[in-house]
């Protein structure tokens, strides 16, 4: 399994890490932003099973992969119950993503593509 990105380690574009490219890194990853959004959109703790099933179509193995990886970065941690919650950084990354969803809706009309997401992205 690859390692998860971090500030400061040589990462997919950036052999001195620069925090930046970690963060790209990491949020490139297949499904990783889908992970975030769903944990952001239930608004409490949610179980594997429930958040496998809100990303349709991922595997069991995807999704511990990803939550782990979203654990080492510190913007998911589980639960005594066995729940997953985003941590306060992956609140303020989800945040920090808000001018980007404002600007892909632009871009989507000056491309001529409704916006038929009105409630947030879906980043699958």
């Amino acid at each position: 399994m690859a390692e998860t990105p971090a500030p400061g380690r040589p990462v997919r574009g950036s052999t001195t890490g620069r925090p930046v490219m970690a963060a790209l890194d990491l949020l490139g990853r297949r499904w990783i932003l889908r992970v975030i959004w769903e944990l952001h959109q239930h608004g409490g703790p949610i179980g594997f099973r429930d958040l496998q099933r809100r990303c349709d179509g991922m595997s069991s193995s995807v999704l511990s992969t990803r939550l782990t990886e979203l654990r080492e970065a510190g913007l998911a941690a589980p639960t005594p119950e066995s729940t997953w919650h985003l941590t306060p950084l992956g609140t303020h990354l989800v945040t920090a993503m808000g001018p980007l969803l404002d600007w892909s809706r632009v871009w989507a009309a000056q491309q001529g593509s409704p916006d038929t997401d009105t409630t947030g992205p879906n980043p699958s």
